[in-house]
């Protein structure tokens, strides 16, 4: 694939930036992955025999808690098994689909 190459002109015409776009086929893996601190409380999670339970953390925001544990169901494929939400500003975790599929 060649390269494509394009100028930029902003609006102040007294400055430039210019960059390259190049092709490719996929982005690269990254080179190392770094296990989430919030692991531990779903690997716990799983090997429980409570469908749902509340999640308390110290210092820490039930929404961030949320958005992190939700992101890391994801991205351990999980998120048709487990899910993590918000009510009255305690964070829940609960296991939904069939329980013998979760463990």
């Amino acid at each position: 694939m060649g390269e494509i190459r394009f100028e930029l002109k902003p609006v102040d015409e007294g400055s430039e930036v210019r960059f390259e776009l190049k092709p490719v086929d996929e982005k690269p893996k990254r080179g190392f992955k770094r296990r989430s601190k919030y692991n531990p409380i779903i690997d716990r999670f799983l090997t429980e025999n409570h469908d749902l339970v509340r999640v308390e953390v110290k210092d820490k925001d039930a929404g961030y808690m949320r958005i992190n544990l939700n992101r890391l169901i994801i991205s351990r494929g999980m998120k048709d098994r487990v899910k993590a939400s918000v009510v009255d500003g305690g964070v829940y975790l609960e296991k939904i689909g069939h329980p013998d599929v979760v463990s």
